[in-house]
């Protein structure tokens, strides 16, 4: 049997809900506000976050966008964001006109690199996206830091890391807009979708119009906007993960746990989480000098280990640049994540530690 690298966590209760939307035939909706379990899960997630308002959208890549749409980047402003990360973190940058200007990570958790931000800022930077990677909470008190020196908006990219929290804040809100992903392979899921939070009340009003075409409650287009909705059958299956994800994240805390004890004295850079830190583990992710072998290795035992990510974004064809990031590019070449998701077992993790304990030199 192939253990994923993550799987859904899918049930009864998402079917039993997701018929009651077909039943109901109110499969989405153009409102302003949203269906009724669009509302239902913005305000789950406003709650469980501790944040003022949520937005839902349909997917995190649309998170992003609408967010650089609220905040008014226009063609020609940068936007610094890093290149360790998945490519929609650059395309959302892009898509709205702006340039994507690359941040070097720090080896410790393979998030934006505070000192090397500081030394990209210019006169264009409008906007930096710190992302939580991997679960791991970025540098946020330092960002933010150099973000008000230089008046400088912030939009958290914490696709991977919702329940995360530093000081006992969660990801996602320590700036002006957080944005998650709601993608099947994420801690939650509801197939595709995505969602924004903030605290910032204009922000949320124009969020909702960006996110249905532009238009206000009124029905007149004051901004730009695109068909960013959620539907209700993707908003009735988040609904319900809402509920489970307290329980997902202590039993992902619970593998990654066991997987750090098994490696803790053996060749293998392991994850940490740092004081004051709660990761939710959404990848178990190591480096490792024969990483390439290893991964071959792991896949042949029906281990869904996985890359994340290699190439990095700059050095992709279609953003290909001379730029040197010699973090980005170690980590690019070492890094394996590894599952730790609840259908994980024990004897899973063994076999994972015999198979890195076997093949690392």
């Amino acid at each position: 049997m192939i253990i994923p690298i993550n799987t859904p966590d899918i049930d009864k209760e998402e079917i039993r809900e997701v018929t009651a939307v077909l039943s109901e035939k109110s499969l989405t909706s153009s409102s302003f506000d949203g269906g009724k379990r669009v509302q239902q899960f913005e305000k789950l997630l406003s709650k469980f976050v501790k944040s003022k308002f949520a937005v839902a959208v349909n997917s995190g890549t649309a998170a992003l966008q609408a967010s650089l749409y609220a905040i008014d980047i226009k063609p020609g402003d940068e936007v610094l964001v890093p290149s360790f990360t998945f490519v929609a973190t650059a395309n959302s940058v892009k898509s709205v006109g702006a340039k994507p200007i690359f941040v070097d990570i720090l080896k410790d958790n393979y998030t934006m690199d505070p000192n090397d931000l500081r030394k990209k800022i210019t006169r264009r930077t409008k906007a930096i996206i710190p992302v939580h990677l991997y679960g791991h909470m970025a540098y946020m008190y330092e960002i933010l830091e150099i973000a008000k020196k230089k008046n400088i908006k912030i939009i958290e990219d914490a696709s991977q890391s919702l329940g995360s929290k530093l000081k006992g804040k969660h990801s996602g809100t320590f700036s002006h807009l957080g944005c998650f992903s709601l993608y099947g392979g994420k801690i939650i899921t509801s197939g595709e979708g995505g969602a924004i939070v903030t605290d910032d009340k204009k922000l949320f009003e124009k969020l909702k119009q960006i996110r249905n075409h532009g238009l206000s409650k009124n029905n007149l287009i004051t901004t730009l906007g695109l068909n960013f909705r959620l539907s209700e059958i993707n908003a009735a299956i988040a609904k319900i993960q809402m509920k489970k994800l307290p329980r997902l994240i202590n039993e992902r805390k619970n593998n990654a746990q066991i997987l750090t004890d098994l490696l803790e004295n053996d060749d293998v850079i392991i994850p940490t989480q740092r004081k004051n830190e709660t990761v939710n583990w959404y990848l178990y992710t190591i480096a490792i000098k024969n990483r390439d072998k290893v991964m071959k290795k792991l896949n042949a035992s029906g281990i869904g280990a996985r890359v994340y990510y290699s190439p990095s974004i700059h050095e992709t064809p279609y953003y290909k640049t001379r730029l040197r990031l010699p973090n980005t590019e170690w980590a690019a070449s070492h890094v394996i994540s590894l599952p730790v998701h609840p259908k994980v077992r024990k004897q899973d993790l063994v076999r994972m530690k015999k198979i890195l304990l076997e093949n690392r030199n």
